[in-house]
């Protein structure tokens, strides 16, 4: 544990952005797993839609690099459009 004032702040703002990023990490996995799983071209396109959006929102969060990203959402997209 630490002992200076400064490293127990630390800590704590750590431990509370752990938390969010981890939140955030889940639903970006998530939304890509709907898009792979999803049944039929219809509801792909819509879960591709919801997936790009969470994906934007964890770049503008920092989880993800934007270059990967760009390789997801073409990943997927592609992956779509392959469906029809």
């Amino acid at each position: 544990m630490p002992t200076l004032k400064s490293t127990k702040k630390r800590l704590k703002t750590s431990l509370r952005t752990q938390v969010r990023n981890r939140a955030v990490r889940t639903q970006v996995r998530n939304a890509i797993k709907n898009v792979r799983q999803a049944e039929g071209t219809e509801a792909a396109q819509q879960a591709l839609g919801q997936a790009v959006s969470v994906i934007d929102r964890g770049v503008k969060k920092r989880i993800m690099h934007r270059n990967t990203a760009a390789r997801h959402k073409s990943r997927l997209t592609k992956l779509v459009q392959n469906m029809a």
